[in-house]
């Protein structure tokens, strides 16, 4: 089975609390665009991210989240002077901290930076199809133009409200010249 790969660009998701700070109290995110995850979407409102080195504005990814997450890449991470630790999102603790600058307010976390893991979302039917379970650590490999690359350390997340697709972040994806509409096949467990 083949398997959607998408590169997932530097973006932050936010708490209610945070939201309310950098956009003012009662703030709404407005739904730019769907994602391929049911229930997810690209917002039209961007923050700026500072850290030691620098900063950039990051587009924030809905709906509210139990807790702020920034998710960059390495070169972004390099851009700002921070080295964040990979890790599956939602796993924060113990990360770096940064600035978030917003229209009506600055936050300063001291935690929240992360480079994502690269996953695999599925739904329970596919992950059996792919003779996978949620946690397992496979390989992946991903058939470009001048750029076939394997992709090791890729954990598997399976739930009913997934869509399956692969997130790799945009070092990745540059790599592996991931240009369009790309699949993906797992290769080992």
């Amino acid at each position: 089975m083949n398997i959607l790969v998408e590169t997932s660009a530097r973006h932050l998701h936010v708490t209610r609390e945070h939201l309310d700070i950098l956009f003012g109290e009662g703030f709404t995110l407005s739904n730019k665009k769907n994602l391929s995850q049911p229930g997810q979407f690209a917002t039209n409102e961007k923050v700026t991210v500072v850290g030691p080195k620098g900063q950039l504005t990051m587009s924030i990814l809905g709906p509210e989240r139990p807790q702020t997450q920034i998710e960059v890449s390495f070169t972004d991470a390099r851009a700002l002077g921070l080295v964040p630790p990979i890790r599956e999102s939602g796993d924060v603790a113990g990360s770096c901290g940064c600035k978030l600058v917003g229209p009506c307010g600055e936050v300063e976390l001291s935690e929240g930076v992360i480079v994502a893991q690269r996953h695999v979302h599925t739904t329970p039917e596919d992950a059996a199809v792919l003779g996978v379970k949620d946690k397992d650590i496979v390989w992946v490999k991903v058939n470009t133009d001048g750029r076939s690359t394997v992709f090791g350390d890729v954990v598997v997340r399976v739930s009913e409200k997934y869509a399956t697709a692969m997130h790799l972040d945009t070092d990745e994806a540059n790599a592996a010249h991931c240009v369009g509409e790309v699949y993906g096949e797992i290769i080992s467990l």
